[in-house]
This record gives C-alpha cells, sequence and structure tokens, in this order.
C-alpha cells in the first residue's frame, strides 16, 4: 500500500513546498504581531503531545504574572468561525483539547478559529480579551499567514520526522526541511535523560541549525481522578479495569497503566465522536470484567471531555489519567527562561501599549 501512495505524496511535498517557498520569498504574506505569540506544533498528524506542552506552557506563564490567550482551531467542534470559550461551553461548542484546557484552567482566555490571522484579530480587539499578555497558538505550524514571534516543534521520539513520509503515505504534513523555522525543537515521549551522544545524533537526524535549540521532555502521570474521587496508581491493582482511548497513539499511556496492573482496552481513533453502538460495546466490555474487584474505566483528560455521562451508566467509574510534561536532562530552567526572556524581548522592543509592564518591571 505505501508504495501505490507514494506518488500522491510526491504530488502533496510538491505542493507544500511551492507554498513554503512563496511564504519564504514573500511572495505569500505573513502578519506579525506586537504581543508575543507562541506557536506550538508539529509536521506530523498528531500524537506528539501538544495539549501537555502548551499546559506546560500556560503554567509557566501564569506563575510569572502572564494574563495567557490560547488560540486554537477547535478540531471536530459542531461551531464555526470564531467562538470564545465560556464556563458553559462544551467540548461539541469548541473542540475537545481547548474544552480541557478551560476546564483545568478557568481563568485563562481560549478561543477557536480555523483562520488564526482572524482569531488574533479579534483577541487583540475585542474589548473583553485586550487584557491578555501573550497569545498561544495550538497547532498552527502550518499556518503561515501568521508569523509566530516563537515556533516550537514538537516531535515523536518514537516516530522522528527523519524516518516518516509525507502524506498519504506517511504521516508527514509537510516535509522534515520545514524543521528549520522552529526556534527550538522539542523531542518528546522519552522515557529517561538523553547521554551527549545520543543528543549529538538527534542533532544530526533532526538537523538543527546553530540558531536552534534543542530539548527533550518526558510525560509524568498523576493520580486518576474524576469529580468525585481519586486513586493512586499504585493502587490500581486493586481494581478491574477497562482502558478506553480516542488517541493518536494510546502506547506510552498503556505502558504507564501496565506498571501497576493489567487491563483489557478498547481502542478508537484520534477525536474520536463516540456514537451510541460505541457506548454499548464500552458498557459491554466494562460489564464483562471480572466482579471480584471494583470495576473502573480509565481513560485520557481529551477522551473525558468527549464522552457523555447520560450515555454511561457507570459514569461514577470513570477516571480520567493526567498528564503533564517534563523537561529532562536538567534544562527545565534554560527552557523557561528563554521562554520568559522571549516574552521580556517583546515587551521591552514594543511600541504597543497592549502589552503592559509588570510589577517588577518597572
Amino acid at each position: 500500500m505505501y508504495y501505490l501512495l507514494l506518488p500522491l505524496a510526491w504530488v502533496y511535498d510538491g505542493v507544500t513546498s511551492v507554498r513554503n517557498f512563496m511564504y519564504d520569498h514573500g511572495i505569500l504574506s505573513s502578519e506579525s504581531y506586537d504581543l508575543p505569540v507562541i506557536c506550538v506544533g508539529n509536521i506530523t498528524v498528531g500524537g506528539t503531545g501538544k495539549t501537555p506542552h502548551t499546559e506546560y506552557l500556560i503554567r509557566l506563564l501564569q506563575e510569572n504574572g502572564y494574563k495567557v490567550g490560547v488560540l486554537s482551531r477547535g478540531y471536530k467542534r459542531k461551531t464555526k468561525g470564531y467562538v470564545l470559550a465560556t464556563s458553559k461551553s462544551t467540548a461539541a461548542d469548541i473542540g475537545d483539547e481547548p474544552y480541557q484546557i478551560k476546564k483545568k484552567f478557568p481563568d485563562v482566555t481560549i478561543a477557536v478559529d480555523a483562520d488564526r490571522r482572524e482569531g488574533i484579530y479579534n483577541l487583540i480587539t475585542n474589548a473583553e480579551t485586550t487584557d491578555i499578555d501573550v497569545i498561544i497558538l495550538d497547532d498552527a505550524y502550518q499556518h503561515r499567514r501568521v508569523k509566530a514571534g516563537l515556533n516550537i516543534l514538537l516531535v515523536d521520539s518514537n516516530r522522528p520526522i527523519d524516518k516518516d513520509y509525507l502524506l498519504p503515505a506517511g504521516r508527514l504534513r509537510e516535509s522534515a526541511g520545514g524543521s528549520k523555522r522552529a526556534d527550538i525543537v522539542m523531542l518528546t515521549k522519552l522515557k529517561e535523560d538523553v547521554s551527549e551522544g545520543e543528543r549529538e545524533r538527534y542533532c544530526k537526524r533532526l538537523r538543527i541549525q546553530e540558531d536552534q535549540h534543542l530539548y527533550f521532555t518526558g510525560m509524568k502521570y498523576g493520580n486518576l481522578y474524576n469529580p468525585k474521587a481519586e486513586i493512586p496508581l499504585g493502587e490500581l491493582d486493586k481494581y478491574s479495569i477497562l482502558v478506553v482511548t480516542g488517541i493518536a497513539n494510546p502506547k506510552p499511556m498503556e505502558d504507564e497503566l501496565s506498571k501497576y496492573a493489567s487491563f483489557d482496552a478498547i481502542h478508537y481513533g484520534d477525536h474520536h465522536d463516540f456514537s451510541s453502538q460505541d457506548y454499548k460495546q464500552i458498557e459491554s466490555a466494562y460489564n464483562a470484567l471480572p466482579d471480584d474487584k471494583p470495576r473502573i474505566i480509565i481513560t485520557t483528560e481529551k477522551d473525558m471531555a468527549r464522552l457523555h455521562q447520560e450515555q454511561m451508566p457507570m459514569w461514577g467509574s470513570v477516571y480520567a489519567l493526567p498528564i503533564e510534561v517534563k523537561v529532562l536532562n536538567d534544562e527545565e530552567e534554560l527552557f523557561n527562561n528563554q521562554i520568559i526572556s522571549y516574552l521580556n524581548h517583546v515587551r521591552k522592543d514594543s511600541r504597543n501599549s497592549c502589552i503592559p509592564q509588570r510589577e517588577n518591571d518597572k
């Protein structure tokens, strides 16, 4: 099948290469902004960890006193155009990932718009959002009509871009050469620190340039939770478990859970819209679990946002597994300082009064 798809991949490569050439040489225009804009994205389809990395940035920026705005496409939402999230927004209104972020960070401004340029315009001009200090663009690396001040490219360590192929033969949205636009490249989903020899090999494989920074990240998992209870990971062997996922790559999550207990699993596609038939399948699998222990369902935070309580009689037994990013090789402070230095640089050079001084800058 791969060989049959190669001609289509070559056509796709030609189209994306011409498009990037036109942006690189100013034939097509990109708009830049006085407000700091950080793009978190990838050049592959799904599964690099954009949401937890975005959440990491939100925590970092909030801890440093910044009012954060997040702009996403809102993939698979049922609405159109620009939508500003509220406490009453649903996953159908804004998409599962923006909904997840809004639930975890209710004081963060979350908006969705497939046209990122239009979305940024609304964020910086609408009276209700003009107080934001920085915009994080979620999954907008290919949205070149916007010129972000800082581009962060995520690469899955389990499927590096130098070993992948363009759509539809592989998962690349553009050629691996597109990584040259990144200011920061983050190799994600590693299980441990990387040696100096491994760093050098990754730098060569990913063609890291002198003006780029390469960081390595892994995932850390918290205790299972739902609105009424929490279960420590160390106590999972006390339960009969069904894992339900609708994400691109459930393997890292299941590898973590397998350290603590055995389980059955049902996998759906990334951003899956659960149907009535799916709920019947989940309920049947749940009821088939051994009943010598309490039965529970474990899912991701993203899937928890899309599962409907009214369709699941066992809802009180459904738990989400939270994931956070950790920067490896003792480089967390270095990475954090690079992000904050970028914001300080923009604030210093900007003539736009919409970027306020922090108290410690006065």
